[in-house]
């Protein structure tokens, strides 16, 4: 029975899936981006991300937690430096998961999981973020339409209003001569 089975347990034993998910956090912290399954990517997701959350106040409590579930003197190190310094305005979602395709050997479902401040590409690609514009046959005509008839509403109302005062000054000149 699986009764209060909250995670993915991943085949493995409490000790031993301590161990694994304790070293791919650490290489993904030192590295920024490590190669996986996606299962054991979404373990190390929930593994890693309240370690990144205490690494945004560094006192000896939180570097001492964040040991206890590192055990790597140099991943403590980047934690608390690096990481939590891209990482310091950021209120949650550290790590991104990129799913690669299916292993060769197996067919398991790989993934690519990394700190998400980390990826320059990304970072450049969300910067220019040029305006895309529709390419439905309705939506281009109507917005051409629209902005000429903008334009032309524009011009009729400038017209109608020297055609109003047109249309009042010859109504004067129509009463004053009855």
């Amino acid at each position: 029975m699986r009764h209060g089975k909250k995670f993915n347990h991943l085949g493995r034993t409490a000790s031993h899936r301590k161990a694994m998910l304790s070293n791919m956090a650490t290489s993904l912290i030192l590295h920024r981006r490590i190669s996986t399954t996606l299962a054991k990517a979404k373990e190390l997701r929930k593994y890693v991300e309240p370690l990144i959350t205490r690494a945004k106040e560094d006192t000896t409590h939180n570097r001492r937690v964040a040991f206890s579930y590192l055990q790597s003197k140099e991943g403590i190190k980047a934690l608390f430096g690096d990481v939590a310094e891209k990482v310091g305005t950021r209120n949650g979602g550290y790590t991104r998961i990129i799913k690669t395709g299916y292993r060769l050997g197996d067919n398991a479902e790989m993934c690519i999981i990394e700190l998400v401040d980390f990826n320059e590409l990304m970072l450049k690609d969300a910067k220019p973020a040029k305006k895309t514009t529709r390419r439905s046959r309705r939506s281009s005509g109507k917005a051409t339409e629209a902005e000429g008839s903008k334009e032309q509403a524009t011009e009729a109302k400038a017209d109608s209003t020297e055609v109003d005062s047109d249309n009042a000054d010859d109504q004067k000149e129509k009463k004053s001569e009855d």
